[in-house]
């Protein structure tokens, strides 16, 4: 699919961005996962089964993929920002570099994964990378993802997209995925996300 030469920019942007903060972010960022996300993850490693396959897109820190670990999952850690995956390798866990939007996400996956980084997918892009990550997804296999709630897109050091719960579960649809559950959250700033749980037919 085509990318414009601005979207392009303005994910670059969004990648130098969190390369210049990856060190204050995963010391800021709690190791642990919240409560709610936690049982989601417990849902992913479940439905993956033991040894399972799970794709993280936007790894970040690590700290998600850590926990799913424990749970008897194999994560294939990927992240655009390098500063990211260079911080994990010194603690041991080996990452991939991968954008989302460019790049080939492999498969197929018992799970897949993707965690406060969509919402720096251009409104645009947004339906071709869920098709991606359907494409990557093995018939049976789930998808959980949280989304910065609201309208709109904003620019600047990071590229921000916002959904409400409705759109984007259309979005999920359309990307040929069954949505089993989606709620609502506040985060950290009182900032509202929505997460998403879906599986791919078959």
């Amino acid at each position: 699919m085509y990318v414009s030469s601005t979207a392009l920019a303005d994910i670059q942007r969004t990648i130098d961005s969190y390369d210049g903060c990856a060190d204050e972010y995963s010391r800021i960022v709690d190791p642990f996962p919240a409560a709610s996300l936690e049982a989601a993850l417990r849902q992913v490693a479940i439905a993956a089964g033991q040894g399972g396959r799970v794709l993280e897109i936007g790894s970040g820190p690590g700290w998600d993929a850590d926990f799913l670990e424990t749970q008897g999952v194999s994560v294939r850690r990927t992240d655009a920002t390098r500063r990211f995956l260079e911080l994990q390798a010194a603690r041991g866990k080996a990452g991939e570099f991968l954008n989302v939007i460019t790049d080939d996400l492999g498969g197929p996956y018992d799970a897949v994964i993707a965690l406060c980084v969509l919402i720096h997918v251009p409104r645009d892009q947004t339906g071709h990378v869920l098709e991606k990550i359907a494409a990557a997804l093995r018939p049976g296999g789930v998808f959980l993802v949280t989304m910065r709630d609201g309208d709109g897109e904003t620019s600047g050091a990071y590229h921000m997209t916002y959904w409400r719960q409705d759109d984007f579960a259309l979005c999920i649809k359309a990307a040929g995925l069954d949505l089993e559950w989606g709620a609502y959250r506040m985060g950290r700033n009182n900032e509202a996300w929505n997460t998403f749980y879906a599986r791919r037919p078959g």
